[in-house]
C-alpha cells in the first residue's frame, strides 16, 4: 500500500466534516467533490460517513431528488463542528511540525 493512502485515510474525515459544515451534501457528492482535489474511490467514504453519524458528527435525513430516487442527505451537528475545529488544529499543528522537521534535515 502506497504512503498515500494511509494520509488520504486520515484526512478523508476532516475533508468530509468541512465539506458538510458550508451546506448539507448526500454520499455521491461527497465523493465527487473531494475527488476534484484528492482521488478517492466512492467505498473508501462510507465507512467514514457512517463513522461520523455514529459518533454524532453529522445527522443524517432524506430529501426527494428530482433525478430518482431519494438520497440520504449528511448535516453536521454542533459536535461535528467542534470535532472539525479540533481536527484542524491538530492537522495544522501536524503538518507545520513536519515541515520543521523536513526543513533541519
Amino acid at each position: 500500500m502506497r504512503a498515500s493512502s494511509q494520509f488520504k485515510k486520515g484526512a478523508l474525515e476532516m475533508c468530509v466534516l468541512h465539506l458538510i459544515q458550508k451546506e448539507d451534501r448526500y454520499g455521491y457528492e461527497l465523493t465527487q467533490r473531494v475527488n476534484q482535489f484528492i482521488p478517492i474511490t466512492e467505498g473508501a467514504l462510507y465507512p467514514v460517513l457512517r463513522r461520523l453519524v455514529k459518533e454524532s458528527y453529522c445527522d443524517i435525513y432524506t430529501k426527494e431528488s428530482p433525478d430518482g430516487p431519494s438520497r440520504k442527505y449528511y448535516k453536521m451537528t454542533d459536535k461535528g463542528k467542534e470535532y472539525l475545529k479540533l481536527l484542524e488544529s491538530d492537522w495544522d499543528d501536524f503538518v507545520e511540525q513536519v515541515s520543521k522537521l523536513r526543513e533541519a534535515e
